[in-house]
């Protein structure tokens, strides 16, 4: 009796198919999930000394994809870091000055002088992260970021 009921509960798992999240759009179509209807909001991150670096939490929906720019004003070498969300999105490229870089990870990005580093990203792992400015404490120094 134990084991009929196990075979029935695995094989009603097995029939409802895999669980994931919606895309932003019903049909994909070729470009798959990089295709213009499943695109965010981009987000917008700014790197300047004293000056909050966003607009307050940020939320994504897993398997959607992003921009976000990073842009600092040059008045201090500022960088950001963010490992874990880093880790938890599948990064298409970053593009700095025109030049295209396709990395497997990141931990961080240093900018020595102004300019703006544009990453694009598909939203995978769902929770709660943050990217902010090494060593500080204060709140308007971090972006925090959730994946639903």
């Amino acid at each position: 009796m134990v084991h009929r009921t196990i075979v029935t509960a695995s094989s009603a798992l097995f029939l409802a198919g895999p669980a994931f999240a919606a895309p932003l759009c019903g049909e994909l179509g070729f470009a798959g999930l990089l295709a213009k209807c499943n695109r965010g909001e981009p987000i917008e991150i700014t790197l300047a000394s004293g000056k909050p670096l966003g607009k307050g939490p940020v939320t994504l929906q897993s398997g959607a994809y992003y921009e976000m720019r990073i842009t600092a004003d040059g008045s201090a070498e500022l960088a950001i870091t963010g490992a874990p969300f880093f880790r938890a999105i599948w990064m298409n490229e970053i593009v700095i000055n025109g030049i295209e870089v396709r990395p497997m990870g990141i931990d961080s990005l240093e900018f020595d002088e102004a300019g703006t580093a544009t990453l694009s990203f598909i939203a995978i792992k769902p929770g709660s992260y943050e990217v902010k400015i090494p060593d500080t404490t204060s709140d308007s120094q971090k972006v925090e970021i959730s994946i639903q």
